[in-house]
Parts: C-alpha cells; structure tokens; sequence
C-alpha cells in the first residue's frame, strides 16, 4: 500500500465492520445477538443520514423486531447467516418494499421476494434496507440517480462507480458485511473498485435473477460487495443454486483442487491507462508481484476489448427497451436525462444488426474460448483512472466508457470476475485488480483472489439446511 500524503485531497478509504465470521461467532459465544448488532447497523446508519448510500431502510423498530424473529427460530444458531444483516439493490425485489430502481415514477412494491434474497432471509441473515444505484441500472458511475449523489469513501469528489453504487458504499462504510449487487456491465465491479471492497461477479446463471428487475437479461447477473473472500465464499453458499424460472441458471463448478494457477497477463502495450501514470505504475507494480507468485502466460487483450465495444456501440443496448421501452414512451421526463438518451440510442437498431452482432460474437467467444486452455486466471486493472463527480457530470459517456474498459466484456464473453482492492496509489486513490475466469470456475478464480489477499480460505459445505428454490414464491 502506497503511502498516504499529508496533502492528499482523499480520505484513507474504506472502513470495514464485522466479517460475516466475527458477527456470527459473536451471536453463537453470547457477547452479541442479532438484537445487538441490528442495533449497531441501525444506529450507524442513523448517524451519518442521507449519503446517497441507501434509497429505504427497516425502521429501527422495525429492524429490532426482525432480529428478535430471528433469534425466536427453532434452531436459529445452526443457521449459516444467523442475524447477519445485508442490504439489497434497489433493482431487486424484497415482498412489500419499493422497488424504484432509482426512479421514482417508476417505483412499485414488490409482492415476492426475489429467489436469491429469500434463501438470505432463510438462512438467517437480516435484510437491512435498499441501497442506491444509477438509474434503470444504467452506468458506472453512481451519478445517474435523482437521489442524493454518493461520493467514494475515498473522499477527493470521487464517484462511487455504479450502477451499484449504494451497495459498495453499505460494505465499504462497515455498516454490513455483504451488500446484494448486480452488474451486467461492470455495476458490480467498478464501485467495488472505487470504495476499496471484493466486488465478486459469479458466472451468470449461478445466482437467481427471478425478481430482478433487468437491464440487459441475457446479461444481468447477481453480484455481491463483501470484506473478504471469507465472506464472498459464506454467502454464495447460501445464494447460489438452480432455479427452475430463470432461463440461464446453471450449475456451479468444480472446486479448486489445489494445482497451480496459471495467470494470463496482456501485453502492457494493450493495457490504457488514460493517461493516469499513478494507477498505471501501481498496477505495473502489482503485475510484476504477480510474476514471483504463479506461473504466467501472456494474452492477448484484443478479443476481450472487441466484445466489449458491442455492448454500448452494438445493438445489446435495445435488450434494455424489452423492459423499459413502454415506460420511455409513456414517461419521457421521468427518466434521468443520460439515461432516456442511452434508451432511446437502442430504438436504431435493426434485426440485421442484432444477428450481425450476435455472430461477430460467437467468433470472438471462439477465439477467447481458445485462450482459456492455457490459463486458469487473467489479470486486468478494473478501473483504468478515476473520476470527480463534476468530471462525470461534464462528459457523462466518455467517462462511462473509460470507467467499463476493462468491465464491458465480462459478461458478454460469459466469464466471472473478482475485483480486489490493492491498496492506494501516491496521491490516495484506490487501484483494483480484477480477476477474470471462465464460465463456471469460480472456485478457481476465489482461489487466487484470497491468495493475492493473502488470505486463508476454507471450504464451506453447501447450506443444505436452506429450503430449495420452488415453483412456489412468496
């Protein structure tokens, strides 16, 4: 870690709370309860009022109630979430909540709960409240919201990153260990990487996206902002599983079995830096860490980069009328300036383009798919160099675009992702890697992401005491 400054405009960063382990052995020793600790989540939110991190929170009352639920179960200490509490993207449905998606004429109460929160509440955890995003969960920046604008823990005017912006925030501050996410873009990569948390996208399908509301559906994916892998392997346990209703759920994939891992880095003539010499040098720095810890292979950046150019100046942008389509045209003005354009750039397309896309894609997915014999992990930066929030505001797409380089194509090319927080550079900003794996080896990749942390990792058993998804919701 670099240094901090004097004179650095930046604040030291995040201020993680309680790990998931800590907050449940505390409830099982008797020195906390879920009681306790809601009151110290409620009290801690309470104190530093509207940030821009939560969109709606459980009265305290409310919260306090909840937890003595909790603790009234039969067997609630044998549960693998007990009185942890969470928060949720407010693009994910909780039964009698808003759902507003960062608009308010938007907004409706949601009568089921989404799948993967249910099996949350199953196992015990405690569902705090609704974090913010940038509207219709379109950007990566966090100012794309008609709620207050939430600023990075690092201080400095920095963005959050977004679209789950609140839910960074939420980890970040140590007001929950875990915050429910989603990025079909780079949503739950970028914020992670701009508030110094594991932003942990899985493969797509691993986690149940019934009861999102989607962007991009043949791309939306579930994510999660956590302290720690520790954490991340804790709670996929619980979310991860088939659901019947979701189109694109699938298995998990084998656990890692303790061989080395094979590292792919791209060429430092491929990688942009935005003329940002201050995270360029820290993860040069990081890269060449990496060349005493694992065998390292070389790989070309340039087929990740040109799947991702599709996202944005290809037809995928029209998925996001399939939803919102009806909505733009009945309510224009309802809808956050940037985004109504971005909506609007996807009526343009035709269904030659789509196909013609969707075949350009396929190739590159071959040519990638070709790449990933030879290496178990590949290394990018996350963000390439930040931004203020008056910077983003001036150049909303250009800077939206540098912010998802090296995010666009993740799910586009089905691969998973780990950002990990690496520090700050001279100046007090955060750098992030993230660690890119092939569909269906997130063990693998989780793996490497405790090992760059140098954290122990166990092996959790799967939370067979919680109930399997059903046909029936609640």
């Amino acid at each position: 870690m670099a240094l901090f400054p004097a004179d650095s405009p930046y604040a030291p960063g995040p201020s993680i709370g309680p790990s998931v382990a800590e907050i449940l052995e505390s409830h099982a020793g008797g020195s906390g309860s879920p009681t306790k600790t809601a009151a110290r989540v409620a009290d801690a939110i309470a104190a530093r009022g509207d940030d821009g991190t939560w969109l709606s929170v459980v009265a305290r009352d409310d919260l306090l109630a909840a937890a003595r639920a909790i603790e009234n179960r039969p067997g609630a200490r044998a549960l693998p979430l007990y009185g942890v509490p969470f928060g949720v993207k407010d693009s994910i449905d909780v039964a009698g909540v808003p759902t507003t998606l960062s608009c308010p004429d938007y907004a409706y109460v949601a009568t089921s709960t989404a799948p993967c929160i249910q099996r949350l509440l199953d196992a015990g955890a405690l569902y705090v409240g609704k974090t913010n995003l940038d509207q219709f969960a379109t950007g990566l920046n966090g100012t794309r919201t008609p709620y207050t604008v939430p600023r990075s823990v690092f201080g400095g005017e920095m963005i959050s990153g977004g679209s789950s912006s609140g839910s960074a925030r939420a980890v970040a501050l140590g007001q929950v260990p875990f915050a429910v996410a989603t990025d079909t873009a780079g949503s739950g990569r970028v914020p992670a990487a701009l508030n110094g948390v594991i932003g942990f996208k899985p493969s797509r399908g691993l986690i149940s996206t019934v009861g999102l509301v989607p962007a991009c559906k043949s791309l939306d994916c579930i994510t999660l902002m956590t302290g720690s892998i520790d954490d991340v392997d804790r709670v996929l346990e619980v979310m991860a599983g088939r659901d019947d209703d979701d189109a694109w759920s699938r298995d998990r994939g084998p656990r890692y079995t303790g061989s080395p891992i094979r590292v792919g880095l791209p060429p430092v003539r491929e990688l942009e830096f935005f003329g940002d010499k201050e995270i360029e040098h820290a993860h040069l720095a990081f890269r060449d860490r990496l060349a005493g810890q694992a065998t390292i292979v070389e790989v070309s950046l340039a087929p990740f980069l040109a799947a991702g150019e599709l996202l944005y100046q290809g037809p995928w942008v029209a998925e996001r009328l399939v939803v919102f389509g009806d909505f733009l045209a009945a309510k224009p003005d309802s809808i956050f300036p940037v985004v109504r354009d971005i909506l609007r750039s996807g009526q343009k397309y035709t269904a030659v383009d789509a196909f013609a896309a969707m075949q350009r894609l396929q190739e590159l997915k071959a040519e990638v798919g070709r790449l990933w014999p030879h290496m178990d992990v590949m290394v990018v930066p996350t963000i390439g160099t930040t931004f203020t929030v008056d910077e983003v505001l001036a150049r909303p797409v250009d800077c939206n675009t540098m912010l998802g380089h090296y995010t666009h194509f993740g799910n586009l090319l089905d691969l998973l992702g780990v950002a990990v927080p690496l520090g700050t550079v001279a100046d007090g900003r955060p750098h992030s890697a993230t660690l890119l794996g092939a569909a269906q080896t997130d063990d693998i990749v989780l793996q490497f992401a405790a090992q760059v942390l140098d954290e122990p990792r166990e092996t959790y058993p799967a939370a067979t005491n919680v109930p399997a998804m059903a046909k029936e919701r609640r």
